[in-house]
Parts: C-alpha cells; sequence; structure tokens
C-alpha cells in the first residue's frame, strides 16, 4: 500500500468554500487561509433567528496506547467520510497537531491511508498559526513577569516562586531546566526557570475551554503566576498585561475549517496535551460542528483512562456537552502488545497473548460503563491480522453485550467504517446521560483517589511530601472544588509506564499538584510526566526536505 503522504498527493481539495457551503455557514463568516483552509468567525455561533442546530455528539477514545499505534485519529477520520458514504450530514472536531512531536517520534497527526484530514502538511506544520499565537501570548507574560521583577517589583513577586513557564512548540529537553538572567546587572534578575511545550501551556487549555472572547479574557485574568515574599497569589490581571495577550489571541480563538480526504467537513482547532491539559479540541469548534451538522464526532486523546476521562469531567462538564454515543477503538497487535508480546513480534497471529492482552479492552469496557455510557467495539484491522484474532475479540465484545465492527478504513477510506456508523447511528437513540465520576463538592484527595481507583484500578493513592505542601496551598486560596487533570503515563493503566494489560495490586503515587486557576483545573503530577518531551535519537525531522516540486517529503 502507497505511504501516506503518497496517499496525500492523490487528494483533490474541493475549495473550502464549498466545504463551508456544505455546512450552510454564512459567507461573511468565513475567514480565508488560502484556498483549502478557513476560519469560522464566533459569530457563526450567534443566534440567527432559526431554530438551532444540536447535532449528535459521537466520541472516539480507543484502549491504552502502545508503540504499535491504535489508529485513533484515522478511525475518527474514517468514521466521520463513513457518515457521509450514508449520506448523513458529519462534521469532524479534532485537536491541531504539535509541532514538535511531528518532527520528533510521533510524526504527523492528520491520520492516515485514506482516512486523512487535508491539507496534511499544512495542518501537521504552521497551519494557520494558532500554536504561535498561543506560544507568544505565554511568552508576553513570562517577560512581563520578570520585566515587572526588574522595574522595582511594586507587586513584591518573589522570583523564587513564579509559577508560570515559558513555552516553545518543540521538543528541546535541554531548555526544562534553565537559570535566566545572567550576564550583569542590566540583563534581569537571575532565577530558575525552564521551557515546556506549547500544547502543556495552560493558555492553550484556557483557549479550548473558553465559551467565547469574554471568558478567555477572564480566564487569562484569573491564571495564577507567582506568590509575593509574603506568600500572597499574584494574578495575570496585576500585571496589565492580558488585554495585550487577548489581542495576540484575537484569531487564534476562531475554530480552522479543512476537509477529509473524501471531503468530509472537519473542525481541526485546538491542541492540549491529553497529559497536563485535557486532551480535547476546542468547546467552541465542537459546538460549531453540533451547530451546523446533524452528527460531530470528535476524539480524545490518549486512552478512554486519560483523555476520555478528562473529556467527560472536564470538557463536558465545563461546556455542558454529553455524546450520544462512545467509540472505543482497538487492535489485535496492541491487545498481543498487552499480552506480553514485543512490537518486532506483532506480525504473526498469536491467539494465546491476544487472550491476555483482552483483559486491557475489559478495563476500558468497564471504564465507559462508570460515566453510564454503553461503547461500540471498533477493530481497526491491519493486513497481518488473522480471521483468527478478529474473532476472538468478536467473541469478548459478544461476552460483555457490546457492539463491535470490524474496520479497514485505512485502506478503504469511509467505505471500511460503513458498519461501525451503522452500529453508531442504532445506539444513539437508547443514549443515558453520562454520570460524572466524582462531584465538584469532594476534597481533592477524594477526586484524585477515586479517578485512581475507578479508571485506572489501583488499590489507593500516596502522597509525596512536596504533593502534601500542594494540597495545603490549594486548600488555603479555596481552589479545592477545581475539577483535577490527572497526568500519568499513557501506555500503562497505572502510572509504571512498564505495565501492560490491566495492572493490579498497586498504588498511584502523587507527585506533584498545580493550579491552573484561569483553566479552570488542577494538575495532578504522577510519576515522572514531563511538560516537554525531548527528541529521539532518529526524529522523524531528518527524513524531511523539500522535492523539486516544492513539496514536503517525509512527513509522515
Amino acid at each position: 500500500m502507497a505511504s501516506d503522504i503518497e496517499i496525500a498527493k492523490q487528494f483533490t481539495a474541493r475549495p473550502i468554500d464549498e466545504i463551508a457551503d456544505t455546512l450552510g455557514i454564512d459567507p461573511e463568516h468565513r475567514m480565508h487561509y488560502g484556498r483549502d483552509i478557513c476560519k469560522i468567525h464566533l459569530d457563526a455561533l450567534k443566534p440567527d433567528g432559526k431554530p438551532a442546530k444540536q447535532g449528535k455528539l459521537i466520541l472516539v477514545s480507543a484502549t491504552t496506547p502502545t508503540a504499535s499505534g491504535e489508529g485513533k485519529t484515522t478511525t475518527t477520520i474514517g468514521l466521520g467520510q463513513a457518515f457521509t458514504q450514508h449520506k448523513e450530514s458529519v462534521c469532524l472536531a479534532l485537536r491541531e497537531p504539535s509541532l514538535g512531536p511531528c518532527l520528533g517520534m510521533k510524526g504527523g497527526a492528520t491520520g492516515g491511508g485514506y482516512s486523512q484530514i487535508m491539507p496534511a502538511d499544512r495542518i501537521n506544520l504552521h497551519f494557520t498559526g494558532d500554536f504561535h499565537a498561543i506560544t507568544s501570548a505565554n511568552n508576553l507574560l513570562s517577560a512581563s513577569i520578570d520585566n515587572h521583577i526588574y522595574h522595582n517589583n511594586e507587586l513584591r513577586i518573589d522570583p523564587r516562586q513564579v509559577k508560570w513557564r515559558r513555552v516553545m512548540d518543540m521538543n528541546d529537553r535541554t531548555l526544562r531546566h534553565i537559570v535566566m538572567g545572567l550576564g550583569g546587572k542590566t540583563q534581569g534578575i537571575p532565577r530558575e526557570g525552564g521551557f515546556d511545550i506549547t500544547a502543556a501551556s495552560e493558555v492553550m487549555a484556557m483557549l479550548c475551554l473558553a465559551e467565547n472572547a469574554e471568558d478567555l479574557q477572564q480566564r487569562l485574568d484569573n491564571t495564577l503566576i507567582a506568590f509575593s515574599y509574603d506568600g500572597e497569589p499574584i494574578y495575570a490581571r496585576q500585571l496589565n498585561i492580558t488585554g495585550a495577550m487577548m489581542a495576540l489571541l484575537r484569531d487564534a480563538l476562531h475554530p480552522n475549517l479543512v476537509q477529509c480526504f473524501e471531503g468530509t467537513p472537519a473542525f481541526v482547532h485546538g491542541g492540549p496535551f491529553a497529559n497536563i491539559a485535557h486532551g480535547c479540541n476546542s468547546i467552541i469548534a465542537t459546538r460549531m460542528a453540533m451547530r451546523y451538522a446533524d452528527w460531530t464526532i470528535t476524539e480524545a486523546g490518549f486512552g478512554f483512562d486519560l483523555g476520555a476521562e478528562k473529556f467527560f469531567d472536564i470538557k463536558c462538564r465545563l461546556g455542558g456537552l454529553d455524546p450520544d454515543a462512545v467509540v472505543l477503538v482497538t487492535t489485535a497487535r496492541a491487545l498481543k502488545m498487552h499480552g506480553g508480546k514485543a512490537k518486532n513480534e506483532l506480525l504473526f497471529e498469536d491467539l494465546p497473548a491476544l487472550k491476555m492482552g483482552l483483559v486491557n479492552l475489559d478495563k476500558h469496557i468497564e471504564n465507559v460503563a462508570r460515566f453510564n455510557k454503553h461503547p461500540i467495539v471498533a477493530i481497526n484491522r491491519f493486513a497481518t491480522d488473522t480471521d483468527d484474532e478478529i474473532a476472538l475479540i468478536k467473541e469478548r465484545c459478544a461476552q460483555h453485550n457490546i457492539s463491535c465492527a470490524e474496520t479497514t478504513h485505512h485502506a478503504d477510506g469511509g467505505k471500511g467504517a460503513m458498519e461501525l456508523a451503522q452500529l453508531v447511528m442504532n445506539c444513539v437513540d437508547k443514549s443515558s446521560a453520562f454520570e460524572p465520576l466524582y462531584e465538584l463538592e469532594h476534597s481533592v484527595t477524594d477526586k484524585i483517589r477515586r479517578v485512581c481507583q475507578e479508571m485506572y484500578g489501583a488499590d489507593d493513592i500516596a502522597f509525596t511530601k512536596a504533593a502534601e505542601k500542594d494540597l495545603r496551598l490549594v486548600e488555603k486560596l479555596g481552589m479545592d472544588r477545581l475539577p483535577i487533570c490527572l497526568a500519568k503515563a499513557p501506555s500503562s493503566l497505572s502510572d509504571d509506564p512498564a505495565l501492560h494489560g490491566r495492572p493490579r495490586d498497586f498504588e498511584v503515587t502523587i507527585r506533584n499538584i498545580h493550579i491552573n486557576s484561569g483553566a479552570g483545573f488542577l494538575v495532578v503530577l504522577t510519576g515522572d510526566i514531563m511538560r516537554m518531551p525531548g527528541l529521539p535519537k532518529v526524529p522523524a525531522a531528518e527524513r524531511m526536505y523539500i522535492n523539486n516540486k516544492g513539496e514536503i517529503e517525509g512527513l509522515e
């Protein structure tokens, strides 16, 4: 089969105005970025005198990620194209890729095969500049903090207690911990600091959770950035800089409209990490898709235990959303890895390993039920999968009384997910309202314990001394009623990335708790989770170049 980039070259784009026309978006709300991309102005969400459409919302999640790749984004795109094949009104709502991982180990994040969003090269690299705007707004605040300290420091900010970090959209491990302000009196006040990747920025999370521009402004104002020498909290509004941050974010707030390989509309907007942040596209883009299509298909980052838990407990809670169906993606290859096979051993049938790995699927099916939902399993079939392997997965789904469909959307586009689309359409009328995993009134400790026990299967939790100190600060500031955003290893249900399958008899160690008061949640760090990734020994960037036609090669 041809590579993703070779397939992308076969794509003939429809003018983006035609895509917008299929959704019924007024031309005056379109902000064009060339022929293939446009932003849709927030005014498109305002009442227009007509009955407001409220389309059905479909969430796509997955079993625990492995190095073999489960194809969650590809499945989301293929499912959307299948709805189009069924002559249904459908629109996707997806995250924007982060530049660092695209050039690092992960590669592109626009789907694969004949289930891609287009133009893949522009979306994967600079797109419409949203990540650059978020980076600039974040670093304007960083510069303002250090400038305030340098010029008399009227707020008496303690340089040792500056909580706001700089960001850049690149994997660069050397910037995780740095010393700034060296070089003499005119170079600033020396202090420790560091960089996170832009996708981990609180500004990114704020933009993705904001209802509108006014809400985003308020979130920026309420962002905790430091403490004074007296231990008093300092907020961004006290630096009189959030108006300029809004000016930088003005265009980034409008969602981006593109199309899938088969012409299905897709909003691609926002890209928060599924660990440090909530791992979902913007509320604004999701609502825009639901406003203009009968069906909206979205996804949550990593496995259900990480991204989908945050989708329900953070995004749905804050945005008033409730998915009408949940699709759980899995593969025979991934389940064999959870059964103990190495990545280089996955090309051959191994029913005993697959059977052992099915416990991971069991746990995720149980997790979906914790939110009062009944999932549909999508078995993303690869060419090396055998009929007996697929049959074994289907048998396990039947034991759970769960519908499942084998999909081949990577090779066949929308036609390869037609059965899955039909199952989704058949189930939505049976959907029940979701139930959050915890109530906001619960203590922070109880919220953390509930997520760790219910989602991960932990026996209990343990706090480090640093986490206990953080918890006391949260309670002192009256922020203990915020939802929690647990950051842990995506490759395991536990906080140990080496434990595959369905780990049992373990505790989750809580290392730190960070306050994201602007985003409106507490980031709970476990294990060795980092906010700035590093490049691998041979990064994907080494395979990229421009050919003699001016096209980008090697971006997979």
